[in-house]
């Protein structure tokens, strides 16, 4: 696989298990790209939903994304604290298209506090049947899930102090 450039623009694609294009975001600032690791920074960077709808992001994000992982972790920047959206994913693949992943619908959002609500349970269970994800695939979801969950509560890696603050401040020497 190869590997994102640092300082280049790239697309992330989300799919879904059945291979339907479900999210993609325009231009996202490589600021970390190996085969194990890629670290993006967006700002008001347009999403494109699958049903062909547009909004553009609100704030500063960090993206973590990591090839032996099931999840991926985007730290937003706002005004009171960093909050993180995590996705349960897939591995990511770069092929020089996008970044791209297989978004299995559960979902973490970590407050600055780093309390946490899991979101859209009801949604996997309904996209599990609909789309008939294997047992096996079920055990490596909720695996990553509990290992993601013990990366917050220990403050390790995207959720260490200053590792967010750290790649903003490399993302504005790019501006």
């Amino acid at each position: 696989m190869v590997a994102p450039r640092p300082g280049t623009k790239i697309k992330i694609q989300s799919y879904k298990h059945n291979g339907q294009l479900h999210r993609v975001w325009e231009n996202s600032l490589v600021l970390k790209g190996t085969e194990s690791i890629v670290i993006l920074a967006n700002d008001k960077t347009k999403v494109v939903e699958s049903d062909g709808r547009t909004w553009i992001t609100r704030e500063p994000a960090i993206c973590y994304f990591h090839s032996k992982h099931w999840f991926n972790i985007i730290g937003m920047l706002r005004d009171d604290g960093i909050y993180y959206y995590c996705n349960i994913s897939s591995p990511f693949v770069y092929d020089e298209e996008a970044l791209k992943y297989i978004d299995y619908d559960l979902d973490v959002k970590i407050y600055p506090d780093m309390t946490y609500d899991l979101l859209d349970e009801d949604e996997y269970e309904e996209h599990s049947k609909l789309m008939n994800y294997p047992r096996v695939l079920d055990r490596i979801l909720h695996n990553n899930m509990d290992y993601l969950l013990r990366w917050v509560r220990q403050k390790k890696g995207p959720f260490s102090p200053d590792f967010i603050d750290g790649w903003y401040e490399r993302y504005l020497t790019y501006r």
